[in-house]
């Protein structure tokens, strides 16, 4: 039995900055189907570069391992995928063909560019290469990028019948949930191992946070209640010192002042004062460590604008397609005032498609119609946003928004304050990301249309959007993979 040892490890890329890992401490058990989960920026792709040694840290990460690790770099796209794939790692045709088909991915693919197969495509194929020499050891980071509903499910059944074990990040709660029987979060302050799948993990990470929570609480009360004494005695220990000069002692015929009875009485109470203001110290220092790991998953606001109109859309017997062969049959729906449709359909089927030709930007063949409601405003987050550019702020002139409220809801999203002076094109994906989303959320408007929201936003983001929708209730076309946000938030599903 194998296993990867992480002692003290320490890490961080700006030595000014606060550490990714400090002191770090972990047993990985190699047999585990491992789910790495955290916040975006937390270190989860962080922490399989250190393990393939890619940076360098202080303490030990020791193992007996070959690692292997997804997605793959392929250098020249224009080639066959066969040799595309053999340029990273050798392997026989037979067994690159039994991993594909096990995928159900067509084997006929090798022989094909890979730049001209679709998203979906490629990460079946590297995925395949992955696995193929089980020798390796699989570090797998953000598999369900460009994959459907479909495709999603195919690759989840694959990794659930590999007996060996494998390390996979993910943002998807669904297929984390299937697949894997441990989880490692990497939280504010430390890494907590969970023996379970990601349901496992929510339910005991909700317990811990309400222990802290109530720890937190008690000791809260401990800490007035020693203020106040202490507070108190350093106010008699003061009265007392005032006593020495004007309180007379009744012995014999002269007024004398048992000025040494009285000041050793003050010191010894102020001396009880200091040590329960000492204490009261201690325990605030101990508060201090609590509540850390809680994450800080802040409510969002959404300028939702509710219609006058009871239903806003309707789309009658529409078919769309770019050739000759429709992208799909016939489909009618309607929108009416709060409701919240999903379109879903495999890679292809035409989703987008859809939202282009409602919003006019669709240069292909139609028939059948739509009809929205007159006057009708609308928020759109796009799957594609690289034009945005600029400062946040003049982004925010440029799409008359209120600046504050776009800043709050980014930094509620998890952007850090110190990222707000960069221009937008010099930031992350995931930053870029979530910019896209805060200008729809703060975008005045009476149906809110969302083409793949959740590409690049981490587990803590999918539950702040899906209370938020709860909670405002919008009318809202989506197009989404993530089946437990679906089920959360839709009210009607279309299937192409």
């Amino acid at each position: 039995m194998s296993k990867i040892e992480m002692k003290n490890l320490t890490f961080g890329f700006d030595t000014m900055a606060s550490l990714l890992f400090d002191q770090a401490n972990l047993v990985i058990d190699t047999q585990w189907k491992l789910g790495l989960i955290g916040r975006n920026g937390r270190g989860k792709t962080t922490l399989l570069q250190l393990m393939l040694g890619k940076y360098s840290y202080s303490g030990t990460i020791s193992h007996q391992l070959k690692f292997t690790y997804f997605p793959q770099e392929i250098s020249d796209k224009t080639q066959l995928t066969y040799d595309c794939l053999q340029e990273v790692s050798a392997f026989a045709l037979w067994e690159m063909e039994r991993e594909l088909n096990l995928l159900q991915a067509d084997p006929e693919i090798l022989w094909r560019p890979f730049a001209s197969l679709s998203g979906g495509e490629q990460t079946k194929a590297l995925l395949a290469l992955l696995f193929v020499d089980d020798q390796y050891f699989p570090l797998i980071d953000e598999p369900t990028n460009h994959l459907d509903i479909t495709a999603r499910q195919q690759v989840a059944d694959y990794l659930k019948a590999k007996r060996s074990g494998f390390i996979v990040v993910s943002h998807d709660r669904s297929f984390v949930n299937e697949i894997v029987d441990h989880i490692l979060s990497i939280e504010k302050s430390q890494l907590v191992l969970y023996q379970g799948n990601f349901a496992t993990y929510e339910e005991q990470k909700e317990k811990r946070d309400r222990y802290e929570q109530e720890q937190n609480q008690k000791l809260k009360k401990e800490i007035g209640r020693l203020q106040q004494s202490a507070a108190e005695k350093a106010e008699w220990s003061r009265s007392r010192e005032k006593d020495k000069k004007g309180k007379p002692t009744q012995k014999g015929s002269g007024a004398i002042y048992d000025t040494g009875a009285i000041g050793a009485r003050a010191a010894r109470t102020m001396k009880r004062s200091k040590a329960i203001v000492n204490r009261m110290e201690e325990k605030a220092d101990e508060k201090k460590g609590l509540l850390y790991d809680i994450e800080d998953v802040e409510s969002l606001t959404m300028n939702y604008q509710p219609s006058y109109h009871k239903q806003l859309l309707k789309v009658e017997a529409l078919q769309l397609s770019y050739t000759e062969q429709p992208l799909f049959p016939p489909a009618s729906f309607e929108i009416k005032q709060g409701q919240r449709l999903a379109i879903q359909g495999p890679n292809g089927s035409g989703k987008s498609s859809i939202i282009q030709f409602l919003l006019g930007e669709f240069n292909g063949k139609v028939s059948g119609k739509a009809t929205f409601a007159h006057d009708l405003s609308i928020s759109y987050v796009r799957q594609n946003y690289e034009d945005n550019t600029g400062t946040l702020q003049e982004f925010a002139q440029a799409h008359h928004l209120s600046y504050e409220e776009l800043l709050t809801n980014l930094h509620k999203l998890g952007v850090e304050r110190k990222v707000f002076a960069n221009r937008i094109e010099q930031m992350s994906l995931g930053q870029r990301k979530r910019v896209e989303l805060a200008k729809s959320l703060a975008t005045p408007a009476e149906l809110f249309i969302w083409d793949e929201p959740l590409n690049y936003l981490d587990v803590f983001n999918h539950e702040q959007l899906e209370a938020v929708i709860q909670s405002v209730q919008p009318t809202m076309l989506v197009v989404e993979h993530e089946a437990t946000f679906l089920q959360n938030i839709a009210t009607k599903i279309v299937y192409l």
